[in-house]
């Protein structure tokens, strides 16, 4: 009798409130087995369950609790368990701004699950955090939901897990303002506003870099082209290392200052460049539309 490869294994953890069951949902839909909210302590039993058998599954994704009492050595224990039986499973971690996690947590009148009866949404998120520290270093892929609509985070979780093969860096290059922060799942960081701002040209002041004449204004300057040039060899370079390291997910964030010209123009000509070089890429625009 043959026997069966492995399982794909995902675990989806991260902050309470920043997407964790959005995450599941798409994964479901893409054909993933998925369960939810599991103490670290049953994952290696579910999935011998759940992969054995004669209706064995070939991809499991499990959303870890993290309201176990000792969350991160439970955890560290299972993984441990897991890898000795042959399995890698990848880590998909999620996360979201302060303000933002309050935010959501007073629209549904929830309380946190770490916040204790006399605490606040706040001091919960601040222990929930701490507990995940370690985690979050550990993990495959880290993305921030603060900007996300579910749209948008569906189309995250797609790219990264809808069936790409699996030796192809799998990129997702979001154009984004400085004035609005840096992505904080960026993995790297490439500055456009050494090229001269369209904003400033009465014209193109009302369009933005998905427009052919902003577009043309940004790559005709004299620097941008050669900036392109030699950050494509970058990332193609990079893109086996990370691949020979085990790393198939990396975020470009490509900035601005509003995050409205010159950064998506940018941005978009990246990813088509990038796409020869057999990377796949997600191009979103974070900050496109905000005044």
């Amino acid at each position: 009798m043959a026997t069966r490869p492995p399982p794909e294994l995902v675990l989806v953890s991260g902050m309470s409130g920043a997407g964790r069951s959005s995450a599941a949902d798409v994964l479901e839909d893409l054909g993933w087995f998925v369960v939810d909210n599991l103490p670290p302590e049953l994952l290696p039993t579910i999935v011998k369950l759940v992969a054995g058998g004669e209706r064995a599954v070939s991809k499991i994704a499990v959303v870890v609790d993290v309201r176990s009492g000792s969350f991160f050595p439970a955890l560290q224990g299972a993984l441990e368990a897991l890898r000795a039986r042959g399995l890698r499973p990848m880590l998909l971690y999620l996360e979201a701004n302060d303000d933002v996690l309050v935010r959501r947590y007073e629209s549904v009148r929830r309380p946190h699950p770490l916040q204790g009866e006399e605490g606040r949404v706040l001091d919960g998120i601040a222990r929930e955090r701490e507990v995940l520290r370690e985690l979050r270093a550990d993990a495959d892929l880290v993305i921030d939901t603060s900007n996300l609509n579910v749209h948008q985070l569906t189309a995250k979780i797609v790219n990264a897990f809808g069936g790409a093969d699996d030796q192809i860096l799998q990129a997702t290059i979001m154009s984004f303002g400085y004035k609005y922060g840096i992505p904080v799942d960026a993995d790297h960081v490439v500055d456009c506003r050494f090229l001269p701002n369209p904003h400033w040209v009465p014209r193109l002041r009302g369009q933005s870099g998905l427009d052919t004449d902003v577009r043309e204004y940004v790559l005709k300057q004299d620097d941008a082209l050669p900036f392109l040039d030699q950050y494509e060899n970058l990332i193609s370079l990079l893109a086996r290392g990370y691949l020979r390291e085990g790393k198939r997910f990396v975020t470009i964030a490509v900035g601005c200052t509003g995050g409205k010209h010159r950064s998506v123009a940018m941005a978009e000509e990246l990813g088509a460049r990038l796409r020869t070089h057999g990377i796949g890429n997600l191009v979103q625009h974070r900050d496109l539309g905000r005044e």
